[in-house]
């Protein structure tokens, strides 16, 4: 991979340390919200800026089901707050931008880019909720981050 740049890898570790704070939030936590807007301030805290135009959502019978589940806060978002209980299933996709949030599609209809052209990072795990805890669905073993 060779040299990468400190600042790259600094909005690395945040994205993750975005993703990993949405776990353990979870775990103390009630409704959605709460943990989105946790996430967000961390990204913002540490000077950068959470995508809005996309957002993790529910696994269940099919891939992308309700609830969307964003990174952020925001008027829309809050009328589709949900409770988090067991049960559910979440892909939780933290999108941090170095520069700006918003982004654009290219013209091949699928790339992605950060309207100002500053990098970007995307982190993602699914998640279920249990009696016990969080399972870690996508880790490479059985991970279960116990109820507090």
């Amino acid at each position: 991979m060779g040299n990468v740049r400190p600042e790259w890898l600094r909005l690395l570790q945040v994205g993750k340390e975005v993703l990993d704070l949405a776990v353990h939030e979870m775990l103390i936590r009630q409704w959605w919200s709460e943990v989105a807007a946790k996430m967000q301030h961390h990204a913002e805290k540490a000077g950068f800026s959470v995508v809005h135009q996309y957002v993790g959502h529910g696994i269940g019978r099919i891939m992308h089901e309700n609830p969307q589940v964003p990174n952020f806060v925001s008027r829309d978002m809050r009328k589709q707050n949900f409770r988090l209980e067991e049960g559910l299933v979440l892909a939780i996709e933290p999108m941090v931008n170095m520069g700006k949030a918003e982004t654009m599609t290219l013209r091949d209809h699928w790339t992605v880019v950060t309207r100002d052209g500053l990098p970007s990072v995307h982190v993602e795990h699914t998640f279920a909720i249990t009696k016990e805890g969080i399972v870690v669905v996508t880790a490479d073993e059985d991970t279960l981050i116990p109820r507090p």
